[in-house]
């Protein structure tokens, strides 16, 4: 298979400009013919949705949460970048671009994100038409601070709280589409299959959560904006109902899944404190500019934060990378932190901590000051810990966050499926090996305002509207695929419910194939994922019926194609025999202990595709073509 990511020609600030001017167009009148489902309504489903029915297209919206307000995009707490340069510290849009290729380890395609760094700023300019309420100066301006792999402040904010804000931005720009009935609205919905015809997406099936009734949705293209995986993991900082059973449906349709090995661990999280835990707590990475982070010089010391003097206290990451302290990208803050928790200078129940102290910013600023910018933030670590991080520092380690893998796109944001796109964190296309702090929701608005408006109607102008009606057989095939899979989920009346499965299943990624990884830890993962999921088929217990509410069946489903999924990110991680970004592989490192990349031989997209259960994917490869940057070993010292 030969993979055309439609890269255009030309210099690299022209390219987005000049091709979307030869872009394909739908005019007005056709664009009511169309029907487009759109599958996740956080901050890339809701503006794409909303952007779409305000173009004249008819969208379906397609939602599990209750109302499209739940998404996850509203745990974003520490902002949004843009290259707007209001502080005058030398920002640029060519910085940006670069922050984000270096911050990546050099595993981005180049020209999908200069395309972002050149769309940040109208993404401010969007928001603010819409009221979002942003942090602003005295002056007027919009307040920027600053975020993990950057030197200069380019983070806008709205307190702790900026992607529920800006989620709230998209979603009234979504209901004025649905109110305009352009936009029919499916909460309490979730995708279990695609439907494939002649190679190109022609809908989905879905599974009302509240009734249990299967049904097929057609339509003229398929995007999918169903967010990451990380809960692979179980614990993470992921909402326990996130999953990839959307994108990996679709990978088992014939979609391409591209660097599913490259998973993001957070370095500011309340750390795991027993059994009874579902998910882990962000403390946003924006804390990271007024706290300071610190373990005791002495393994074991377990005396209290305030006994401990400054000279006897390691400030890690200002000593190990001074040109950025606190502020290192979050793949090395994390492993930093890994380091000396295992090293025995950990703090906190089991040494599993380290601090994040606010003493010194609250002696120079005052508490109003931090309170205002931090204070719901203080406020949730409180009610979650009952300790005050105004008295005491916060105690901080890392989880898993974000996923930078995905389906494969091209520069349209379409996969290798005609007709089926993958937005925000559900494609691989722009953050590469690690993502920055407070990028996501920049691609996650760009890919829904101001890309897929585009792009969707160069490959709709190709096609017949409403060609296809969920009367064709293929609709129902993939109905009774679904139908059948459920019911035996809920026939096989073993003795171990779907959240044990998952447990286990987590702590083994974790394990073996989470902040480190290893050939032989990632074997012995492979093996022990292909016997779990033999047990999950045999034993697995699913109370209640099919055709009613049933959260053990919607986690049932979602657990059986995380089992399929570990073994797709195990493989990548072990056929990937170097470090970059956040995948650390053991062998590959330089003596200092830093990521050790192999351009020679991995500087492509790694872009599998299933082959049928039971048998290997195949691995096909896009090389990383690098115009304006020179490939060169990541530092932030």
């Amino acid at each position: 298979m030969r993979l055309d990511a439609k890269i255009p020609a030309g210099p690299l600030p022209q390219k987005w400009e000049a091709h979307r001017s030869h872009l394909q167009l739908v005019s007005p009148t056709n664009k009511r013919r169309y029907r487009i489902i759109v599958v996740g309504t956080g901050l890339a489903g809701a503006s794409a949705a909303a952007s779409l029915g305000e173009l004249g297209y008819q969208v379906e919206s397609v939602c599990f949460q209750d109302s499209a307000r739940r998404a996850h995009s509203i745990a974003a707490q520490g902002g949004i970048n843009a290259a707007k340069n209001y502080r005058n510290d030398g920002d640029s849009v060519e910085r940006l671009f670069y922050d984000t290729i270096k911050g990546g380890d050099f595993r981005s395609r180049e020209a999908n994100v200069y395309r972002l760094a050149q769309i940040s700023n109208a993404i401010i300019d969007q928001c603010v038409a819409q009221g979002v309420p942003f942090a602003r100066e005295y002056s007027g301006y919009l307040a920027n601070r600053s975020f993990g792999g950057a030197q200069v402040s380019r983070t806008f904010y709205a307190r702790g709280q900026t992607g529920q804000q800006l989620l709230l931005g998209a979603y009234q720009a979504l209901m004025r589409q649905v109110d305009a009935k352009t936009v029919t609205l499916h909460p309490r919905t979730e995708m279990l299959d695609l439907v494939v015809i002649d190679g190109h997406a022609k809908g989905i099936v879905v599974r009302d959560l509240v009734t249990g009734r299967v049904s097929p949705f057609a339509a003229d293209a398929v995007v999918l904006a169903s967010g990451g995986y990380s809960t692979v993991y179980y614990l993470s900082t992921n909402a326990k109902g996130c999953n990839v059973t959307a994108t990996f449906r679709a990978y088992k349709r014939g979609a391409l899944f591209a660097n599913p090995c490259y998973t993001q661990i957070h370095p500011t999280c309340i750390p795991p404190s027993g059994q009874h835990q579902s998910k882990l707590t962000l403390m946003s990475e924006s804390l990271r500019n007024d706290g300071r982070v610190w373990v005791p010089k002495q393994p074991g010391d377990r005396r209290l934060p305030p006994q401990v003097p400054p000279a006897e206290r390691d400030y890690f990451l200002e000593r190990k990378y001074p040109s950025y302290g606190n502020l290192a990208p979050r793949d090395i803050a994390s492993r930093s932190a890994k380091q000396v928790c295992d090293e025995g200078y950990g703090v906190g129940p089991g040494g599993q901590g380290v601090y994040l102290d606010f003493a010194e910013a609250i002696a120079r600023l005052g508490e109003p000051v931090i309170n205002e910018r931090y204070g719901n933030l203080f406020q949730m670590y409180e009610q979650i810990t009952g300790e005050n991080p105004y008295l005491t520092p916060m105690r901080i380690y890392p989880a898993p966050h974000y996923a930078m893998g995905g389906l494969w796109v091209d520069y349209h944001l379409m996969s290798n499926l005609p007709g089926l796109y993958a937005i925000g964190e559900a494609n691989f296309s722009d953050h590469g090996a690690n993502r920055l702090g407070a990028s996501a929701l920049m691609q996650g608005l760009a890919d829904g305002y101001f890309i897929l408006p585009y792009t969707i109607g160069d490959y709709l102008s190709t096609v017949t509207p409403s060609s296809v009606r969920t009367e064709h057989p293929a609709f129902t095939d993939a109905t009774q695929e679904v139908t059948q899979r459920t019911q035996r989920l809920i026939s096989i009346r073993g003795q171990r419910s779907p959240d044990a499965f998952h447990r286990e299943l987590g702590t083994l990624m974790w394990d073996q194939c989470g902040m480190t990884r290893s050939e032989h830890g990632l074997k012995q993962a492979l093996a022990r994922i292909s016997q779990l999921r033999a047990e999950f088929w045999k034993d697995l217990k699913v109370v209640g019926a099919a055709q009613q509410l049933n959260q053990a069946l919607e986690q049932a489903g979602r657990v059986a194609d995380f089992l399929e999924f570990a073994e797709l990110v195990c493989l990548d991680a072990l056929h990937r025999q170097e470090s970059c970004g956040g995948h650390f592989r053991v062998e590959h490192q330089t003596p200092d202990g830093e990521a050790k990349r192999d351009d020679s031989n991995f500087a492509y997209v790694a872009a599998w595709q299933y082959q049928g259960d039971g048998q290997p994917p195949t691995l096909h490869k896009e090389p990383l073509v690098f115009e304006q940057v020179q490939l060169a070993q990541r530092s932030y010292k």
